[in-house]
């Protein structure tokens, strides 16, 4: 029973043969819009829809990297691939192995896409250098063996055969093309002695020319410190590095003959500013010829004492105000010296010395006078002091027959102080005598 059921990874299997083995399946022509895109480094995982349905889609790197544009979300393509099984999620894809734009070439896309990257990023409106009027070595990158070597071999060597001319045999076309052409202005840069460099090649389909719309190539020429002339394809083909170059030209005949001038006619030119040099030279000549003898017949040399006659009448002016203002400076000089002079008699500090020493002989003796005086005064009132003192001394008091009493070195003040029995110190004005109580009487009528 077991038997009859199958594993989903058996199933898978199966179903991923189904798809592998049908011959319509190996080779699908595909057009829908591009979804979910975003891109990665290696390989590309996106969608394909329509208004009715989606498919994945897987595109490796190797054929990813052969398409000449960029896809963008929402841009409809036409795509070639296989469609397969992928066994772990067990989803049907599209495996693309080639992709164009619907309706507009894919290298037009690719073009248009560059084009815009590098105008934002502004190499074409950035400042082009100028080439030089008359180059001593000009470096022609094209193929040996085309005829836009020997267009501008013959123009050169009509217009300015004294330029040399270095070809840089270079790949113009095919998927080398481009590595060569940025590998041999590498080697132009290199030399460093080349003064203009040539880039062409005669016409031919986009796809001829698509060697000069890649971006290596457009960013080598932008890098380049050599002035670079363009001349790719005819007149109305324009690829990036026309663009991008110094100067861009027609055709390679036209290009030479922008990178050279004509010999013949520099030439005559060095002839013409030769004569107008010439007889600029003449003229000046006669010109300071004639102010020469000007300057022989004017009075200066005639009667060279005019010459100075007023500067000397001018001198003798100047000396005469040059003594009047010395005098006058002289006058005014002792003027305010007499004046600072009577200043320094009136502010002379001796007589208010004298003054001032004498004033002060005359405070001093005052204050010696007066300090007596004091001093009497002081002894005077000093002495009554004392007598007032002497007066109301209690040894004074005491001579006169007055005693006081203590009791244990206190001072007694009543008789009530004293018991019998007491022992009483008894002061004199010459001693003391220590006396025992044998009895204590008051001036009342009660006795204790």
């Amino acid at each position: 029973m077991s038997q009859q059921y199958l594993t989903v990874t058996a199933l898978t299997r199966y179903l991923k043969r189904k798809f592998d083995a049908d011959p319509y399946l190996d080779r699908v022509f595909l057009t829908g819009e591009i979804s979910n895109f975003r891109l990665r480094p290696n390989h590309q995982y996106f969608s394909l829809k329509d208004d009715g349905a989606k498919i994945s889609a897987v595109m490796f790197k190797g054929a990813f990297d052969k398409i000449k544009f960029r896809p963008e979300e929402g841009m409809k393509v036409l795509v070639v691939g296989r469609i397969s099984l992928y066994e772990a999620s067990g989803n049907y894809q599209i495996y693309v192995e080639q992709m164009q734009p619907d309706g507009i070439g894919a290298l037009y896309q690719a073009y248009e896409q560059l084009k815009a990257k590098l105008t934002k990023e502004g190499l074409f409106s950035a400042p082009k250098q100028t080439l030089p009027r008359f180059p001593k070595k000009i470096a022609v990158l094209t193929s040996p063996s085309g005829a836009v070597i020997r267009d501008i071999i013959t123009t050169v060597k009509r217009r300015y055969p004294i330029a040399q001319l270095v070809l840089f045999p270079t790949v113009v076309q095919g998927d080398k093309a481009a590595d060569d052409v940025v590998r041999n202005i590498a080697q132009v840069e290199a030399h460093g002695d080349f003064d203009t460099m040539i880039i062409g090649r005669g016409g031919g389909s986009i796809e001829d020319l698509w060697p000069f719309n890649e971006e290596r190539v457009a960013r080598a020429i932008f890098a380049a410190r050599t002035p670079i002339i363009s001349s790719v394809g005819h007149e109305t083909d324009t690829t990036i590095a026309d663009l991008v170059a110094d100067v861009r030209a027609a055709t390679p005949t036209a290009a030479a003959e922008l990178a050279v001038p004509v010999l013949s006619e520099e030439v005559l030119k060095i002839q013409q500013q030769q004569n107008r040099l010439q007889q600029a030279y003449l003229l000046q000549l006669q010109r300071k010829n004639e102010r020469f003898q000007r300057v022989l017949n004017s009075y200066v040399f005639r009667q060279p004492e005019r010459l100075y006659e007023a500067q000397s009448l001018k001198v003798d002016q100047l000396t005469q105000r040059l003594s009047q203002n010395l005098q006058q400076l002289v006058r005014d000089k002792e003027r305010r010296f007499q004046q600072t002079d009577r200043h320094l008699q009136q502010a002379n500090p001796l007589p208010r010395l004298k003054q001032l020493q004498q004033q002060t002989s005359y405070l001093t003796a005052q204050l010696s006078q007066q300090m007596g005086y004091l001093m009497a005064n002081k002894r005077q009132a000093f002495q009554q002091q004392v007598q007032s003192l002497d007066l109301l001394s209690p040894l004074k008091i005491m001579g006169w027959g007055y005693t006081y009493t203590t009791k244990n070195q206190q001072v007694l003040k009543s008789v009530q102080e004293i018991t019998s029995e007491d022992e009483l110190i008894i002061h004199f004005q010459d001693g003391v005598v220590a006396a025992t109580v044998s009895d204590v009487q008051l001036k009342s009528d009660n006795k204790s």
